[in-house]
């Protein structure tokens, strides 16, 4: 970009240091665009945010979250919104408790912030199918993120009835939402401009046009991902915003210059090293895109927890990658940590945006107390085997999908005929599976380590094959999310012969409340294992899970997520608002036999890289 250029954006953005006081300051929400400057009452005004997604955190603690990222010196929160959240079944919006979409938008007006809207339909985020409900892909062969009349009817149906409850929370209306996203990295994915329109005519619909409307992508993808008269952000890497802004501006010229996703962190995935980062690096490269007077987003600056089964996976494509289900915590090691601490990078950050302001910044407030808790023992079990729901009947093996399920393990069940020696075919699993034969375990088939089949020895006489089988995350990126499928979806093969006659149990685990067949005996194989925790003070803490090898927890009823010894990840984030003065019920699955199930609670993460493979 020439010198003039950023000279003139450097000035301008000087000369509008009162524009980044609080939006209740001003009498007009509204941002508009008038050539190179986002502007607001007449005045540039430079856009300073972070994403912070409300359904990754509990609605107990928003306004802790949305204060500390005001008192970090943002001005504007960016969030995702998680359609699979908010529409389960076909038609069924549940718009309560954390999916309440316009109370957390208020909530973030309160504390003086804007909010940018990235409401999908496909949102990517490391969730779960990128934001799409499951039972699209119950539809046979259906086409994501393109113009499948299925699909688009079904996300119409989602945004119109998500416009209800956000179309009057737009600035233009008086509310805090100053922009809205149209789909989200799309030129990563495709190059549909029609479709894009289709996607641009539903938020029309939905009434979420009526301000700036924005598109996200790779600089190297704008051309893809964009429409002529949408203004375009950019997302990139720490280390790479002068070259990304050069992009931009020779893309568009004059355009705002703005960091959409500027990814201050990173995930972690199952099986991985833990993600650090430099902080640093960010800091002075954060220091450096405010002093020029472009626009910035801080992705994350807070990550929150991916609860229950809704982490997604990634799965770009080529000979060398692989299936890569990303961990429940999504700390994303950004400048709040994922129970609500502020870091060094949050120091940093905010020293930074206040240099560079001259803006007064609120005070940090106070955090909760992240404490721990005595070890307790989970002292009663229950098997798998002995909570079966009635099987439904299939000649072949079909997707969770197909029997009306979204999420968490599904039992397939057959009976072979020995004697017999060899490969059992399973095909492209979906996406971990433990085989059982007669109820002893036989092996796993897993789809991070592109397996799809191992060998068995199947003795003389009839004998029960069961083939248990986990969602480990749908893919949110790349081309293999147009198939969202779970479970088994190839033919089972013993040998070269096909497998018919199965008898299929969809296990949603949805709620461990139902369970029956409790025993304080050891229980061998897959099992639940239930006990009650006593605490006279509900605090923040982590739950230790290094005795269990796979499967996931749940405390007074809600999903805190999975547990998988491979790590990184070997404890869970247990919100305070989630405990109960006196007794608390805490229930583990595991899929393998427990020797001594014991949870305490710490209050340092116990990240630990997974051991180096010869």
């Amino acid at each position: 970009m020439p010198q003039s250029r950023l000279t003139q954006l450097a000035c301008a953005t000087a000369l509008a240091l009162t524009a980044l006081a609080t939006p209740n300051a001003f009498a007009n929400p509204q941002v508009t665009i008038n050539g190179p400057h986002f502007m607001r009452e007449g005045k540039p005004y430079q856009i300073i945010s972070g994403d912070l997604h409300f359904q990754r955190i509990p609605r107990a603690y928003w306004q802790d979250r949305l204060r500390k990222a005001h008192a970090m010196g943002l001005n504007t929160i960016t969030t995702y919104v998680f359609w699979n959240l908010l529409e389960p079944k076909p038609g069924q919006f549940d718009f309560s408790g954390n999916n309440d979409v316009a109370a957390f938008v208020k909530a973030a007006q309160a504390e003086g912030l804007n909010v940018i809207l990235r409401p999908g339909p496909y949102i990517c985020g490391e969730w779960d199918a990128g934001g799409y409900p499951a039972w699209l892909f119950a539809e046979p062969n259906i086409h994501v993120r393109s113009r499948d009349p299925r699909f688009l009817a079904a996300s119409d149906r989602y945004l119109q009835r998500l416009g209800k409850e956000l179309a009057p929370l737009l600035a233009s209306h008086g509310g805090p939402i100053i922009a809205t996203e149209l789909e989200n990295e799309y030129g990563s994915y495709s190059n549909d401009k029609t479709y894009l329109s289709a996607v641009r005519g539903m938020l029309q619909r939905a009434g979420l046009t009526d301000d700036m409307l924005l598109t996200y992508d790779g600089p190297d993808l704008l051309a893809n991902g964009t429409l002529p008269d949408v203004t375009p952000v950019i997302d990139f890497s720490p280390g790479e915003a002068k070259k990304s802004f050069e992009m931009l501006a020779a893309f568009r010229p004059g355009v705002p210059m703005m960091a959409g996703e500027w990814w201050a962190g990173w995930f972690d995935q199952w099986g991985g090293k833990h993600a650090h980062t430099d902080t640093k690096q960010q800091a002075d490269e954060l220091a450096w895109m405010l002093q020029q007077g472009y626009s910035v987003n801080i992705y994350m600056v807070h990550g929150g927890t991916n609860f229950g089964f809704m982490n997604g996976a990634n799965f770009q494509g080529g000979p060398a990658d692989h299936y890569a289900p990303q961990t429940t915590s999504y700390d994303y090691d950004a400048a709040i940590d994922e129970a609500g601490q502020p870091t060094a990078k949050y120091t940093q950050f905010r020293d930074v945006i206040a240099k560079a302001t001259g803006a007064k910044l609120p005070p940090v407030p106070a955090s909760p107390a992240v404490g721990t808790l005595p070890a307790f023992t989970l002292g009663e079990s229950a098997s798998l085997w002995d909570n079966l729901p009635a099987p439904q009947a299939s000649d072949l093996p079909k997707p969770m999908e197909a029997f009306g399920q979204a999420y968490g393990y599904i039992l397939y069940r057959t009976t072979l005929k020995g004697p017999f020696h060899g490969t059992l075919y399973l095909g492209d699993v979906r996406d971990y599976a433990a085989v059982y034969l007669d109820r002893k375990r036989e092996g796993t088939v897993e789809r991070r380590l592109k397996q799809v089949s191992l060998d068995i020895d199947v003795p003389a006489g009839e004998h029960t094959l069961d083939l248990l089988v986990e969602n480990t995350g749908r893919v949110n990126y790349g081309p293999h999310m147009d198939d969202g499928r779970s479970g088994l979806i190839d033919p089972v093969m013993l040998g070269d012969d096909v497998l018919h006659g199965w008898q299929v149990f969809p296990l949603p685990m949805t709620s461990p409340a139902t369970l029956h067949g409790w025993t304080t005996a050891k229980v061998e194989g897959p099992a639940f294992h239930r006990g009650t925790l006593k605490i006279n003070k509900p605090i923040d803490t982590y739950l230790d899970v290094r005795a269990f090898s796979k499967g996931a927890l749940w405390l007074n009823g809600a999903n805190l997520g999975r547990v998988w010894s491979i790590g990184p990840q070997h404890d869970l984030y247990a919100p305070a608002p989630w405990f109960r003065r006196g007794e608390n019920e805490v229930v583990l699955f595991d899929l393998d036999t427990t020797p001594k199930p014991e949870l305490s609670g710490v209050n340092q993460r116990l990240w630990a890289d997974p051991p180096k493979t010869p």
